[in-house]
């Protein structure tokens, strides 16, 4: 059920972030939006209260934990409990490795891989003490396979891959029902593109992107699906891309 569940987004001021946002809302869940751009956090909030939704906002740089434990905080006090962590803030400046480009290198680990250690580390607590919850990544068909430029951001994806199945197996394990579920979307039309700062790479994606890409909402509804899915079952990954792409 996703009616009055309390959901946690990152990476949720646009793309696929806003879809889950606006979706889940739309199904009965109270969600909590957490993303660096306040001013498009809030514009959502109106929307989906304007749409009689339950949905508060706050700033959230997910390489901080100080930011990630306080969003769920957040949620706890305006809504009483964390059900749901969507872990969906991603950077894809991806490029050769012979540019150097190191300092995307450096970010892309930052958020990629460490925002999603902080939102974790930030809601692992409230969901071994309640000895339920749920927590969905966002990595990319670039953590299931190699691509040529993908090599860092690719990396990123893979870890998420890695650390998302082990949560899996752990929580089995130790019987505190924490359902998991990876998505590894291939071409969806959101604002990831715009953090290439590679020129080549730049071009070469967004005519991919213009040929294949479809809407974020795709993925809000593998979302909804995973979080509707009962509470014994656990569905951990979906690859989700335009039917018409060979990724």
């Amino acid at each position: 059920m996703i009616k009055d569940k309390v959901v946690i987004i990152t990476g949720a001021s646009s793309g696929i972030g806003e879809a889950t946002a606006k979706l889940l809302a739309s199904k009965g869940a109270k969600v909590v939006l957490g993303a660096r751009r306040a001013d498009k956090l809030k514009r959502i909030v109106d929307e989906i209260a304007n749409d009689g939704g339950q949905a508060a906002y706050k700033e959230l740089d997910v390489t901080k934990q100080p930011d990630n434990d306080a969003i769920v905080e957040l949620a706890r006090k305006t809504f009483g409990r964390v059900d749901v962590m969507f872990l969906n803030a991603g950077l894809m400046p991806i490029s050769p490795l012979s540019a150097l480009k190191t300092d995307d290198w450096h970010q892309m680990v930052d958020v990629n891989v460490k925002g999603v250690l902080n939102g974790v580390a930030a809601v692992l607590p409230e969901f071994l003490a309640l000895k339920s919850g749920h927590i969905i990544a966002t990595s990319s068909v670039a953590g299931l396979k190699a691509y040529p430029n993908g090599a860092v951001y690719g990396g990123t994806k893979w870890f998420v891959r890695d650390f998302m199945e082990v949560l899996r197996m752990e929580s089995a394990m130790e019987g505190t029902n924490i359902r998991t579920a990876t998505i590894y979307p291939a071409a969806i039309n959101t604002e990831l593109l715009e953090t290439i700062s590679d020129e080549g790479t730049a071009a070469a994606m967004q005519n991919t992107y213009d040929k294949y890409g479809i809407s974020p909402d795709r993925i809000a509804h593998v979302v909804a699906f995973a979080i509707d899915a009962p509470e014994d079952t656990t569905i951990n990954e979906f690859t989700v891309g335009p039917a018409n792409q060979p990724w």
